[in-house]
């Protein structure tokens, strides 16, 4: 291929997103799923999960469409028995990170460094272990600071800190910033909480709070060029070393942020899909042949359109509907 497939909107797909189970250890409360809602079933694996042969069989098909960076995702990846020999089958052109909940990492980050994982992503929601508990239904406080630390010991460093920000949890993130401030090797991504893919609005708070208050404390604030995200220096020193940041991921009702995705995602069954927040857009890769996955693919990223500003659009009262041409008509 000459270079990476881009939809009509002129986005180019530069990364996909790949969950190889959803088993998890967890039960954290504001759970979607990758956006497939509460689907997690029972921790023995299921035959619907793609084998370690379909995953490194997807991703060699990809890299040559130009896909250059990977996620591996859950429910808890770290579930999978064979994650080691997926990172080190993934095609070396591939930058290769992994979201997980950190209680599997010690005993396991330097074998996935060796394999070739280069960043982590940990989520964790507090620092308080009955706090931490009563999010994520979990009693593995300890162990996900462990985690942690077994991952920046490993060389997976900067490990950024995943926490999501809604009512249970916003109380919390001045002593998490604090805490990437004050550790190396950490940073920290407030994620908005999406009431639209958990159905619980009234946990909903204003991300634009926490933005104010974080341009306030901060020492330097950059913007990336990604989603425009900004990026939040907290604790520099005069030099500017030293220090943690913290970066907000915001995409609700943010039309930018949709307009800059360069992501799909493929479900722990071998489903394709454009966009997070859809699941009416899902195609299936078949047997999960080549010729079958780099159909699909195409399909898939031909068929994506911005979520917000496209498929969902404000009316005149200020409300988001979705657009009229992607409504179904009756049977």
């Amino acid at each position: 291929m000459s270079g990476p497939l881009a939809d009509e909107f002129g986005r180019e797909v530069t990364g996909v997103r790949v969950s190889l189970t959803d088993r998890c250890n967890f039960d954290c409360i504001y759970c979607h799923n990758e956006g497939l809602g509460d689907t997690r079933g029972p921790m023995e694996p299921g035959e619907d999960e793609m084998g370690t042969d379909d995953v490194v069989r997807f991703l060699e098909v990809v890299e040559e469409y130009g896909v250059r960076k990977v996620k591996f995702t859950g429910g808890e990846p770290m579930l999978r028995e064979d994650l080691e020999e997926i990172v080190r089958r993934t095609p070396d052109s591939m930058e290769v990170s992994m979201t997980t909940n950190g209680t599997f990492l010690p005993g396991r980050a330097a074998d996935l460094r060796a394999a070739g994982l280069d960043r982590v992503n940990v989520s964790q929601d507090a620092l308080d272990p009955d706090d931490f508990a009563a999010v994520t239904k979990s009693g593995a406080y300890e162990q996900v600071l462990e985690g942690v630390r077994s991952a920046v010991d490993a060389g997976l460093d900067p490990v950024k800190l995943n926490m999501v920000v809604f009512t249970h949890t916003a109380g919390y993130v001045e002593e998490m910033v604090d805490h990437v401030a004050e550790n190396e090797g950490l940073q920290l991504q407030l994620i908005e909480y999406m009431p639209e893919l958990t159905g619980r609005p009234e946990w909903n708070i204003d991300i634009g709070r926490v933005h104010d208050w974080l341009e306030e404390k901060a020492d330097r604030v950059e913007r990336r060029e990604m989603h425009d995200r900004k990026r939040y220096f907290i604790g520099t020193d005069a030099d500017g070393s030293g220090g943690g940041m913290v970066e907000i991921v915001d995409p609700v009702e943010n039309e930018e942020f949709c307009a800059s995705c360069g992501r799909v995602r493929v479900t722990h069954e071998g489903y394709l899909k454009g966009c997070l927040n859809r699941n009416d857009d899902l195609q299936s890769m078949g047997e999960m042949s080549r010729e079958e996955i780099a159909e699909t693919f195409e399909t898939v990223v031909a068929n994506r359109v911005p979520y917000y500003g496209e498929y969902l659009v404000e009316n005149g009262d200020g409300e988001y509907e979705i657009n009229e041409k992607y409504l179904k008509a009756p049977v």
